[in-house]
């Protein structure tokens, strides 16, 4: 399934339950608890190298040289519940699916096929995140607030390769434990600078999930904001070695209850 038709699939209920649903939903105070968040936009890659097995027994090669840097749609869709003043749990579901042709420029051995020069080989790249993140707000200012906590992040992910009646591919579907940050800066009545990463560095592999949005409140209950994020990383072990560097310019829209 491409990532427009899921990204539809999904957006199309999230916009019916955000016009639908109540102004106010019963709490116990009058604080905002639950948020939902749309957010999409294009992305482009500057980097995405791949070599699978990391053995020596394939090559390495860019998909960026193959099919280009883009850009491909893309989004994710945020569900936030806040059930004290300082907690947080967050879900996050951020598909991503690229797939597009281009001439091979030098022999590509992957994943136990190998591919010719100068013939055309269809490329796949698909990177779904599915995260859970607890925080705890470790300051709450007149103008500024900043988050800590921790994410579990479900990674599905494929790269594979097809030429005529050759193709191969790689799928893996593995855990991993992120650091949580974030903030938002008030800087005037209505408007807010917000940064929020997920990060791991250390042992054979790496992520990066950073986004810095502007953003501007519409009346009490929603907002709406633009910005840039970055996602990059990889991981260099013995079944695969894949490193890329993601660009998304994005908008969003999030609604407060």
């Amino acid at each position: 399934m491409s990532a427009v038709i899921l990204l539809r699939r999904l957006l199309v209920p999230v916009f019916m339950i955000l016009v639908l649903l109540p102004t106010e939903l019963r709490a116990q105070d009058s604080a905002s608890r639950f948020r939902i968040e749309v957010e999409a936009g294009a992305v482009w890659q500057s980097e995405n190298d791949v070599e699978i097995p990391n053995d020596g027994s394939a090559s390495r090669f860019s998909l960026t040289d193959l099919v280009g840097t883009g850009p491909w749609a893309a989004g994710r869709l945020y569900v936030t519940w806040q059930p004290g003043a300082r907690h947080s749990l967050r879900l996050l579901a951020a598909p991503l699916s690229l797939s597009e042709a281009g001439v091979v420029r030098a022999p590509i051995r992957f994943a136990g096929e190998t591919y010719a020069a100068g013939a055309v080989a269809r490329a796949t790249y698909t990177f779904n995140s599915y995260r859970l993140t607890y925080r705890y707000r470790i300051h709450a200012g007149d103008r500024i607030t900043a988050w800590i906590g921790l994410t579990s992040k479900i990674r599905d992910a494929v790269i594979a390769l097809e030429q005529g009646a050759i193709a191969s591919r790689k799928e893996d579907l593995g855990f991993v434990p992120l650091l949580h940050l974030s903030g938002e800066w008030r800087c005037a009545e209505a408007w807010r600078v917000s940064l929020d990463a997920d990060v791991i560095a250390g042992g054979p592999g790496r992520a990066e999930d950073v986004a810095v949005k502007l953003g501007r409140d519409l009346g009490a209950r929603w907002a709406v904001e633009a910005g840039y994020r970055l996602v990059e990383g990889g991981a260099d072990v013995t079944d695969v070695y894949t490193f890329a560097w993601l660009h998304y310019a994005v908008v969003g829209i999030k609604r407060h209850w």
